[in-house]
Parts: structure tokens; sequence; C-alpha cells
């Protein structure tokens, strides 16, 4: 058995866990940002790291302190070294770096995808490999299938902006505040999803990927319009971005007849709406469905402490001169996609 310390500073959230390979979550700690970064409307990213310098070393203190622990009874130390905003993605890795080399532990310098992708294997004891994930998060919409750890075959991945962007601005556009996924929902239980004519891109195409930029840009004129209500935007928004989830999806089960499941993960997967209709997909396909719990969707430090604990149970460490990375595709023999899909 072995005890995995965790840190993730990648984007706004700062996040220690202590878990242990037999998946067992000693303590974590999140400090959310959101006052900091709302009276913008989105993340900021020097204020965001200016925040994880300042609040890093005690939480790890204190998430210690919280299991009765010491850092010598820690057998690695996990951190997030991309990909992400820079600046926090440095605070946390040079802290795991320092940590590591103090106590003479080994490094797992995580991808914060791979930390994603292998979050539900930490609540859920049946998943085994390999399975069909949907990794929906602020930056990223992926499909991929889930060979092994860090064996991945991105199937589909945005051409353009990711689901979670789109949720942000819509938030944006209807004065709904930050962060604008939770809002939209809310707001969207209180509209009508088919009162606002909205695109479905690329539904139904035989291209694999998404894209929600066109989307965005509908919003943005139905707004601009004055003729509908806030509430039925938001549920009309969602509806479309639920379908085109669900459509892309369905392509990629298709495809992959070996998957033993289907898997949801990232901030995006805690979307009510979202996980119901991708449930059904599963059932539709006689797969079982899983998704994390919702704290463990959006950006945490148990996530990468798991992953560090699956990495380092395979032998896979990292030496200290480790670089931070802004971008860092989980399968980076993927093909090139047109648009921006680089960032994948």
């Amino acid at each position: 058995m072995a005890l995995v310390l965790g840190i993730e500073s990648s984007c706004d959230e700062t996040a220690v866990a202590l878990v242990t390979s037999d998946r067992r979550i000693l303590a974590h700690r999140v400090a959310s940002q959101d006052a900091q970064h709302r009276p913008f409307g989105g993340v900021v990213p020097e204020i965001a790291a200016r925040a994880h310098v300042e609040r890093l070393a005690p939480m790890i203190a204190a998430t210690l302190a919280d299991a009765g622990i010491t850092l010598a009874d820690v057998d690695a130390i996990a951190a997030t070294a991309g990909p992400g905003l820079i600046g926090g993605v440095m605070v946390g890795l040079v802290t795991g770096k320092a940590l590591a080399h103090a106590a003479a532990k080994p490094l797992v310098a995580v991808n914060h995808l791979e930390g994603h992708a292998l979050s539900p294997r930490l609540t859920d004891t049946t998943l085994d490999f390999p399975y069909l994930l949907l990794l929906v998060s602020g930056g990223h919409c992926q499909l991929l299938l889930v060979e092994g750890v860090g064996r991945y075959r991105r199937l589909a991945t945005t051409i353009d902006d990711a689901a979670g962007e789109a949720f942000d601005k819509t938030a944006k556009l209807l004065g709904l505040g930050f962060p604008g996924g939770p809002a939209v929902e809310s707001a969207a239980r209180e509209g009508c999803a088919t009162a606002v004519p909205l695109p479905r891109p690329l539904l139904g195409s035989a291209e694999p990927h998404f894209s929600f930029a066109g989307l965005k840009s509908a919003v943005a004129r139905a707004v601009a319009s004055g003729a509908h209500a806030q509430t039925d935007i938001a549920a009309a928004f969602q509806q479309a971005v639920v379908d085109c989830l669900v459509d892309r999806s369905r392509r990629a089960l298709a495809a992959t007849p070996q998957a033993t499941a289907f898997v949801v993960a990232g901030g995006v997967a805690a979307n009510g709406a979202i996980r119901a209709a991708l449930a059904q997909l599963a059932a539709d396909y006689g797969l079982p469905f899983v998704a994390p719990p919702l704290w463990l969707c959006t950006d945490n430090g148990a996530m990468i402490a798991w992953a560090g604990a699956e990495r380092f149970g395979a032998g896979l460490t990292d030496p200290l001169d480790v670089a931070a990375r802004p971008r860092w595709p989980l399968d980076p023999a993927a093909e090139a996609v047109r648009g921006a899909g680089v960032k994948a």
C-alpha cells in the first residue's frame, strides 16, 4: 500500500490531498478562488498564480495534520505538471519538487487530464480498462479510449472551444455570474429548452470531433435580440450542449465495442442534465455508466494523488528537472485536427 500526497494548481483551485493506493482518501482540501475572479467574469492567470503561492504551503501542512501524519510517512509526491495556466502549474510543480527533494521521496509529474481520466477508478473499484471516457472541462472536450495507466487513444477533440468555455461565455452573456457552469444549470431549470432555436454544431456529422464556437455566437445573437427570456436561453443552450455530447459519444461508442464502460469526468460532468443524458446513452449500449462524485469532477487534489498512486504503482516516476507544460496531450500520437484541436 502506497500513500501519495497530491498537489493541484493548474487553474483557479488550490488543492491538496492524501490518497492511498487501496483507494482511501485520508484527507483533502480545496481552496476556491471564485471571489477573486468573480469581478472579472473569468479566471485571471496572474491572480490565480499569486493565490496559489499564498495558499499552497499552509494547505499542505493542514492536510498532513488532518490525516495525523508527517511528510516522512508519504511514499511519493504527485503534482500537476500541466496542462493549464503555466504560472499556477509552476507553483504546484516547484512545490512538489521541493518536498520530494527535501524528504527524499519520488516525484510523480501528473498530467491534469490523466487525473480526470483516472479519477473514476478512485471511487469505483469495478472499473476496468479499457473504458470510453468523455472528458469535459473548462478547457477540454475529448473522447478517449482509456487502455491503461499512461495509455490513451484519442478518438475526438474540440476543433475550437470546449463545452466548459461555452458554459462560461453563456453565463457571462446572460449576466449570471461566475463560475458559469453551475449558474447556467440553475437558470436552465426555470426555462424552456425549445423556446430558443440554437444550432447543434457537427450533429450527425461523420467527423468525430466537437465544436462549440458557433453555439456561443448563436447565444450572443439571441441575447442581443432581446426577444428571449434569460432562463429560456440558458435552457436552450444547455440542451444544445447535451445533444452535441450525446451525438458525438454515440459515434465513439459504436467505434469501440471493446469498451467495458462509458465514463464521464471533468468539471462539466457535474451538470445533472448532461449526466442523465449520458447515463441513458450508456444504457442504450448495455454498458455501465460511471461518473465520479460531484466534488471529484471539479479540480481537486485527490484525483492528482490517485493518478500519482496509479503511476507510482506502475513504476512511473519523474526526475526533479521535469518541466511544467501549458499544453500536454494525453495521446501525443493522435492525428492533428483542423481548427484549435492542438489544445488537446
